[in-house]
């Protein structure tokens, strides 16, 4: 079990780190980790959006179609919360390169 959870954080930690480069199929990586609560995450819809948003900002067309589907569960309210933590955490990554 103690492997389980370590090969799970060491995948997440992995994709954070490549999303926080740019990489887009991490960053959608991150939201099929949220949309489906595998890699020792639990389902987070409302990240499942942010990080589908931010992969389909880098150009993957199969995060659109994503973000569409997990939108279909979300309330305005949700999404708008999610659109919100997209936006942040692109604003963090924009002082750390600078």
């Amino acid at each position: 079990m103690a492997n389980s959870f370590k090969n799970a954080q060491f995948l997440m930690d992995s994709r954070f780190a490549d999303a926080a480069r740019g990489d887009g199929d991490a960053l959608y990586d991150l939201g099929i980790c949220y949309q489906t609560g595998t890699a020792g995450v639990g389902v987070d819809l409302i990240e499942a959006h942010k990080w589908f948003n931010l992969a389909a900002g880098a150009g993957l067309e199969a995060a659109q179609d994503a973000r569409a589907e997990v939108a279909e569960e979300l309330t305005a309210r949700e999404i708008s919360r999610a659109q919100a933590a997209a936006r942040a955490w692109l604003g963090s990554m924009q002082q750390r390169a600078a």
